[in-house]
């Protein structure tokens, strides 16, 4: 059976101007990865989404990984949701960058405060019962990260393959491979660390999930490296 990784990308640059580009822990986590993944895994293709986290987090492996490593091909489906305006739908006034700022520094953890109403937003947002609020609902940010998944096995052709994606399709897939309901799906999502590994094994129409949200490798090198947002 062949193997496709996916791999969350590193951290990326919170409280920044532009959120999507990496953080400097995010480009060690993506070169540590790199040097993890060197002599066990020789992808036959890399994939990602087109956000710029994606680009850079395969940069960023490609860096640590010394031998030659394939170039990243644009596959949009597997583009996180619009994490801007499902907050924004959650608390309006956010939509102004200093007022969120503002809020999140009277808490003594601005990132724990900012997760917990991230997690709200997006239990608001896949709930069902505001679909009218948002561009892509939850239904549709599953099939279209499914369709993109199944495209990227077929044009693979039984070849192992690398992804570098974000944690709702990660989850997304974890979720169909696995049977798992809406809930259970989310919760996942909370959890999955930055360069973590996700293995999939797929073979003709079998696909199972063999390993899922492994960081292993970032713990091995420094704890201080395992980054969840």
């Amino acid at each position: 059976m062949a193997t496709i990784y996916l791999v969350r990308h590193g951290q990326a640059s919170f409280g920044k101007e532009n959120y999507d580009k990496l953080s400097p822990t995010g480009w060690q986590q993506g070169r540590v990865l790199g040097r993890w993944l060197e002599g066990k895994v020789e992808p036959a293709a890399v994939f990602g989404g087109n956000l710029e986290r994606h680009r850079e987090t395969v940069e960023a492996i490609a860096a640590g990984f010394g031998a030659e490593f394939p170039d990243m091909q644009v596959v949009p489906g597997f583009n996180e949701f619009d994490h801007t305006t499902v907050v924004a739908r959650y608390r309006p006034e956010w939509t102004d960058r200093a007022v969120m700022a503002r809020d999140l520094k009277a808490f003594p953890k601005p990132a724990r405060a900012f997760q917990e109403a991230f997690v709200q937003a997006v239990r608001r947002w896949a709930s069902g019962e505001f679909d009218h609020d948002y561009e892509e609902t939850w239904p549709d940010f599953k099939a279209r990260v499914l369709a993109a998944f199944e495209e990227m096995i077929e044009f693979a052709d039984g070849g192992d393959v690398l992804v570098a994606t974000s944690g709702g399709p990660i989850s997304v897939i974890a979720q169909y491979l696995l049977g798992l309901d809406d809930g259970k799906a989310l919760g996942l999502n909370e959890v999955i660390a930055n360069t973590s590994v996700s293995r999939v094994l797929y073979s003709g129409a079998r696909r199972s999930l063999a390993v899922f949200n492994n960081y292993s490798h970032l713990e091995a090198d420094d704890p201080a490296l395992v980054t969840f947002r």
